[in-house]
């Protein structure tokens, strides 16, 4: 009898402290409302304004004016979804691609699709 009762304490106090180690554990876990990252950063697009090889950027002429995107080995340049270089991008072509921005307000095109303009229409 007195095992019975030994055992039914050590059952009571382990369902008693259940409720705390599950808070205590709930409490170091991510919150479950953590957004996913993003695969791409914010977009860009227009009309290639300026090339520069030896900087290695590109100026874009947008809706906000030009703005200048540095290209590192990282970037992923395509072309007619082939791969591209640097040097396939001409003044007056249409681009588009994401970028990411550093805390200095260099701009990083990670990604650059030539010919990336909206397609006329025939007529």
């Amino acid at each position: 009898m007195k095992k019975q009762i030994a055992l039914f304490s050590i059952v009571a106090a382990a369902l008693i402290a259940l409720p705390a180690i599950t808070r205590a554990q709930d409490a170091s876990a991510p919150a479950a409302t953590t957004p996913a990252p993003k695969k791409h950063g914010p977009m860009f697009h227009g009309k290639v304004s300026a090339v520069d090889a030896t900087a290695k950027t590109v100026t874009v002429a947008g809706k906000a004016g030009d703005a200048t995107y540095a290209v590192t080995a990282d970037t992923k340049i395509t072309k007619e979804g082939q791969p591209a270089t640097l040097a396939d991008v001409a003044v007056g072509q249409m681009v588009m691609g994401a970028f990411k921005k550093d805390d200095a307000g260099k701009m990083t095109a990670t990604t650059l699709t030539i010919g990336g303009g909206k397609k006329k229409k025939a007529e």
